[in-house]
């Protein structure tokens, strides 16, 4: 039997109806954050070994990692270590029962994304230095 109470409400909520908090979003990049940094892990391994092997392979992996996509790997995997070790010291936090509170939370997520967008500007400086 249908509801005829319900109105023009959708049958189950998603994200075209509701915004997800703040909040969310950055517990949701910290997980997202954990599995992008192995990209920059396995291109610094690829060129590692490539440093080992020597010859051909070195010679791959060095125009590998200086060419723009290995640019954008590493500099986004450095985002990614940053935005996750920010977002780890939160977790620190809440799990002591500190920064639950909303507003509070809210500040923190700021602060985390703010962060880490400062730090890894701060390494491409001092990287480039």
């Amino acid at each position: 039997m249908a509801d005829v109470n319900r109105g023009n409400r959708p049958l189950s909520p998603h994200l075209q109806v509701y915004r997800l908090p703040l909040t969310a979003i950055t517990s949701i990049m910290n997980r997202a954050t954990g599995h992008a940094m192995v990209a920059g892990f396995v291109l610094i391994a690829f060129w590692l070994l490539g440093a080992a092997a020597g010859g051909g392979l070195w010679d791959c992996a060095n125009a590998l990692t200086r060419s723009w996509f290995g640019w954008i790997v590493l500099v986004g995997s450095c985002w990614a270590l940053w935005y996750h070790f920010l977002a780890g010291i939160r977790h620190f936090f809440f799990d002591a029962g500190r920064g639950l509170e909303i507003e509070t939370a809210r500040k923190s997520s700021i602060a985390i994304i703010a962060g880490s967008v400062i730090l890894t500007l701060l390494s491409l400086i001092i990287y480039y230095i």
